[in-house]
């Protein structure tokens, strides 16, 4: 397998820079997520490692090896893109094997990979078929096969699974991760899911805006954002936000005047001052119905209740901003109920007026 390496890699077409100076390290074997929303580069970042595209600073290692002028064919990695792009008159065993063919690779090795391929991805009954015979989620697989043949040092993913119905795309994620399981390989895989990066990812590089804004495990991106967007773009409902202010600053904590409550909570006092205007966020799970470990309370009015049978979600309103509830399933809130709910401040996310964390949180461990 292999590590891979990026020095300062800026992209640019034209006059206009899209990629801005990223310093990658990842370690071979690891299975590493670009995301971030629509036109943020991750797309572009992973088409320059598989030398789809010129850098056009910077430098890019495989292995210790400068690539920057190293051909595609020669880096040692496969991509798998968002269209299968199979051959439609060409057999499965055809398309997997394409690339081996094409390089003139033994018979007798050829028959070996593509076996060995599709026994990992379940595609033995499937061999003799034409694509227009295949489902999405096994065509997907085709296309991951014909990878896997090559046996490159890196595995690319650009979107993989964005054809696919909801549950063929659970399903294929659940095939993606035990692949990686099986293989041990390097994979890079790119998705504007953030559940996607949350479910494959041993680490998650968040980009916005050709930009990287932290890079992590996703536990320590959910629990310990650096700033107000990852936090925003991490976790599936999305975080909640509140106004509030500082009110006094200590040594290593502030006073915030929220929804009319006057709360401490530790905090980077450098990064902070009196007066200042902040985002508190606090998750869906937990904001929760109001009991006596809350220490803060708010009244929330209902506009809307899912009832998913284990969980509830509640979307409603409090003072202009729009909340997110998680619920026991057994919640039976509906449109129009006003429901009284807290959390306790140590759930609480605090980020300064540019955005910053100003906390270091803990993240869980085994």
């Amino acid at each position: 397998m292999a590590t891979i390496k990026l020095k300062n890699v800026i992209k640019r077409f034209g006059d206009i820079e899209t990629i801005h100076g990223v310093d990658l390290d990842l370690k071979d074997g690891e299975f590493v997520v670009f995301v971030g929303p629509s036109g943020c580069g991750k797309s572009t970042l992973l088409r320059l490692i598989a030398g789809l595209e010129e850098i056009s600073d910077g430098d890019l290692y495989i292995d210790e090896a400068n690539v920057n002028n190293v051909a595609p064919a020669d880096r040692g990695v496969a991509m798998v893109f968002q269209s299968y792009a199979l051959y439609p008159h060409m057999t499965v065993e055809e398309n997997m094997s394409f690339g081996l063919r094409m390089t003139g690779a033994a018979p007798e090795l050829i028959k070996e990979r593509v076996s060995h391929a599709a026994n990992i991805l379940q595609l033995e009954p499937l061999l003799d078929r034409k694509p227009k015979q295949l489902s999405g989620g096994q065509r997907q697989r085709v296309a991951i096969g014909r990878a896997i043949v090559r046996e490159p040092k890196v595995f690319l993913f650009d979107e993989p699974l964005s054809n696919l119905d909801a549950e063929l795309r659970v399903d294929m994620r659940i095939q993606i991760a035990k692949l990686h399981q099986q293989l041990s390989a390097t994979m890079i895989y790119v998705t504007h899911d953030q559940v996607e990066a949350m479910t494959l990812a041993d680490k998650i590089v968040v980009l916005r805006a050709g930009n990287v804004e932290q890079v992590g495990s996703p536990m320590e991106l959910y629990h310990n954002p650096a700033n107000e967007f990852v936090a925003g773009f991490i976790g599936s409902p999305k975080i909640n936000f509140l106004d509030a202010s500082i009110k006094s600053v200590e040594t290593d904590a502030v006073t915030i005047d929220i929804a009319g409550q006057s709360l401490s909570l530790p905090a980077k006092t450098e990064l902070c001052k009196v007066g200042d205007s902040i985002k508190v966020g606090i998750r869906p799970e937990h904001l929760v119905e109001h009991n006596k470990e809350c220490e803060f309370e708010i009244d929330v009015l209902v506009d809307v209740a899912e009832h998913l049978g284990g969980v509830s979600f509640l979307y409603g309103s409090y003072q202009g901003h729009d909340l997110t509830l998680e619920a026991p399933g057994k919640n039976l809130s509906k449109s129009g109920d006003t429901v009284k709910v807290g959390a306790k401040l140590s759930d609480f996310y605090l980020f300064n007026s540019e955005g910053l964390s100003l906390q270091n949180r803990e993240v869980p461990t085994r």
